[in-house]
């Protein structure tokens, strides 16, 4: 996989599902922590949960062009009915042919591409996701319908606006503001959260020219660095140590060209966490507790059956690493 979308999607899900992985776990009923971009009327009353985010950075060259793509997640409701005498009937879990399925909620990827922009240009990009619905049939082994799962999604509206300013013959800043605009009137924060933009982050590549590192900019442009405005994001170079064509602005906090561990056999949605305590902390779990954790979620299923398919040399090249990490400055 392209190491900047490695790093990209785990800032995407992290956080998505925590240890201990299940449905019944008290952390896990207040999910969708990290990056949100609240509706409006929400973010009105409740001012800790911001409407807007606000990435704005540095891009030498003579001629700069930039691409932006901005991603989030987008909650979905999964809901589980069991077919009755009467019809279809909601229900909070259903076993069918040995497969038990759990109401909770789930997450789609959403995208929003804005072309390359060069110096004293603005664009404005409409997110408008209507309000969906689909239904998965549950089917025995006699091939009788024993129930659904059924999926819906509220609308999400919005936009993303880039703007790419001169500053100097050789730079320019550069600014995307993501703003929320989805209807809500209601009160219930888990309801906001199904019409927010979950684990928003921005992935800026410069087609001319290079980013410039906020985190240690040189001693020249501290003053232009120190002048930009973040709100609610956190930009890092990725890439390769000292490449600077792919900037990433992050709502948790990295360090410039961070990266995934080698030895990391796969996503555990909890980067800051160590993996080899994470992988024993799983394979300790009860058969019932492992049984809720495979039921929770489609892809806490896949940690779960990755986790328990490693071999003991897997197993022993998480326990650590020596790497040399010095990077020698031109």
């Amino acid at each position: 996989m392209d190491p900047v979308r490695q790093i990209a999607d785990a800032v995407l899900y992290e956080g998505y599902v925590l240890w201990p992985y299940r449905r019944s776990a008290l952390k896990n009923q207040r999910r969708w922590t990290f990056g949100g971009v609240h509706p409006r009327t929400h973010s009105e009353r409740h001012p800790d949960d911001a409407f807007l985010m606000r990435t704005e950075c540095l891009v030498e060259g003579a001629d700069p062009e930039v691409r932006v793509t901005v991603r989030f997640l987008h909650v979905v409701e999964r809901q589980v009915a069991r077919e009755g005498p009467d019809g279809p009937e909601l229900v909070d879990e259903l076993t069918v042919d040995g497969g038990r399925h759990l109401a909770w909620q789930e997450a789609v990827e959403r995208e929003v591409a804005i072309p390359a922009l060069g110096p004293d240009a603005q664009r404005r990009s409409a997110i408008d996701v209507p309000a969906g619905r689909e239904e998965e049939p549950l089917v025995d082994g006699d091939g009788r319908r024993a129930g659904a799962l059924i999926r819906s999604w509220e609308p999400l509206a919005g936009a993303v606006t880039v703007a790419v300013e001169r500053l100097a013959p050789e730079l320019a800043r550069v600014t995307v503001a993501i703003e929320n605009a989805s209807p809500f009137d209601g009160e219930d924060r888990q309801e906001a959260l199904r019409r927010t933009f979950c684990s928003t982050h921005t992935v800026l590549r410069a087609v001319r020219g290079a980013f410039v590192s906020l985190t240690d900019p040189p001693r020249e442009l501290r003053d232009e660095a120190q002048a930009c405005r973040n709100q609610g994001a956190w930009p890092v170079l990725v890439g390769e140590p000292g490449e600077r064509h792919t900037l990433l602005s992050s709502p948790i906090i990295l360090e410039d060209h961070p990266r995934i561990a080698p030895e990391s056999p796969g996503d555990l949605f909890d980067g800051g966490e160590i993996d080899g305590l994470l992988t024993l902390s799983i394979l300790s779990l009860t058969d019932e507790e492992k049984a809720e954790m495979r039921d929770s979620d489609p892809r806490v299923r896949e940690i779960l059956e990755r986790t328990e398919a490693l071999t003991e040399d897997e197993r022993m090249r998480m326990h650590g690493a020596i790497r040399d990490l010095r990077v020698v400055r031109p």
